[in-house]
């Protein structure tokens, strides 16, 4: 073998272990774009193992916020959340952290912050920013899109989905999150004919509207079942998906509403999990392929609010089990279950984390518990195995985890935090 084809020999090799280097790092390091990361699932795609011994994770910033259950999003470096800031009258913001120091560097107003009701004491903002693409996007609670440079804070466009699309406000004012995917934002709230809605994240123009449906608090989840990409809406209807890319739809599952409904619904593989409080409970359908179209099967259902029932607690699936906080009401009483979502059989119960909410890392859930503690724990079904906890934040704690390059970002009513285990 000569000089030259080993030097090219040499050149191919090192080409092959950069491009794995590559790989690895986008596998290891991933932003969490918006509410309940990549797609709303709550899955993160890095593989960190998250463990810390005795003296606890390293605090890497602590910065305080006021009021609200909006959790963090995390993108090109960036944190996101929405807060009130005093003034007469208060206002509702989009503010943006450096990731790393958790410095502000800029926020932006979306709305006035005053008129909440139902969450008690530190009620506030509880929609979370998405970002794409240098740009952030955030769902007022008067129901206005609004898409801001990720630089500046500028607004580069917005939308009133009440004044342009005849849209009608909850009682306790909205509470979903805007969901992007590929080049669309997906909302819901409009009037008949226009009840969902996919805009352009480039323009804020329609791409597409259909429907006449009652939103609820629901943020929808956007998942691939049976080679078909779609958006799933849980509406007051029950189970809605529509085609991402126009809007049709594809099937529908009805579930019982009542009052107030508002977890994220959880796809697993072609079953797909629904749950709320005030009596309904949970229960799973599946989604069977037939000719062109899709048909649904419920699979089971459990109504009442001790044993499957969410109000806003988003469960996580992995491997055909469900894992979340289960309770319906209760500060510091509910219990984190591990749930079979083809049976709804509790596979294991414990108690004390309430109305917080779960992501699920790897092998490891990531827990906030709403008194402000995030715990780690074994997501297996055969029984509870704590790894660690640490007391992260002060204060009321409804949001949601995010997990982006190897830390963990939490949130109160009072105070932000960014953990390095």
């Amino acid at each position: 073998m000569g000089k030259g084809e080993i030097m090219r020999i040499g050149f191919l090799f090192s080409g092959f272990v950069a491009a794995l280097w590559l790989q690895s790092v986008k596998v290891m390091a991933e932003d969490w774009p918006q509410y309940r990361g990549v797609d709303a699932a709550g899955i993160s795609l890095e593989s960190t193992d998250i463990k810390w011994g005795e003296a606890g994770p390293e605090t890497v910033w602590r910065v305080p916020v006021n009021t609200g259950f909006s959790s963090f999003s995390v993108g090109e470096g960036r944190v996101f959340t929405q807060v009130v800031r005093d003034g007469k009258p208060p206002r509702e913001v989009c503010l943006a952290l450096d990731a790393k120091t958790g410095k502000t560097l800029w926020s932006s107003v979306v709305g006035v912050g005053k008129g909440y009701s139902g969450g008690g004491k530190g009620d506030g903002p509880r929609s979370t920013p998405a970002v794409s693409d240098g740009r952030v996007y955030v769902f007022s609670p008067e129901m206005v899109v609004f898409c801001f440079d990720i630089r500046t804070g500028d607004k580069i466009w917005s939308r009133d989905i009440v004044k342009q699309h005849a849209g009608r406000n909850i009682g306790w004012r909205i509470a979903a999150s805007p969901v992007v995917d590929g080049d669309l934002v997906y909302v819901s709230g409009g009037g008949k004919g226009q009840a969902l809605l996919a805009l352009d994240k480039k323009t804020g123009d329609v791409v597409w509207k259909g429907l006449s449906e009652t939103m609820t608090h629901s943020t929808p989840t956007v998942a691939t079942i049976h080679g078909v990409r779609q958006v799933i809406y849980y509406l007051k209807s029950g189970l809605v998906s529509v085609t991402a890319d126009a809007g049709k739809e594809l099937w529908r599952f009805p579930f019982k509403f009542s009052t107030s409904s508002a977890i994220t619904p959880v796809v697993c593989g072609d079953s797909v999990f629904c749950s709320a409080g005030y009596g309904v409970g949970g229960g799973a359908c599946r989604i069977v392929k037939q000719g062109a179209g899709f048909k649904v099967e419920s699979l089971w259902l459990i109504p009442g609010n001790k044993e499957v029932a969410n109000h806003w607690s988003t469960p996580v699936s992995k491997d055909g089990f469900l894992y979340g906080m289960f309770s319906f009401k209760g500060f510091r009483r509910g219990p984190l279950k591990c749930v079979n979502v083809s049976t709804g059989k509790v596979m294991w119960s414990q108690s004390g984390f309430g109305q917080g909410n779960v992501i699920l890392v790897g092998k490891k859930l990531v827990a906030l518990t709403d008194g402000g503690e995030v715990v780690v724990v074994e997501a297996t079904p055969t029984a509870y195995r704590e790894v660690c906890r640490t007391q992260a934040v002060k204060g009321k704690s409804y949001s949601t985890p995010a997990f982006s390059a190897g830390r963990i970002y939490v949130r109160s009513v009072a105070e932000g935090v960014c953990l390095a285990p």
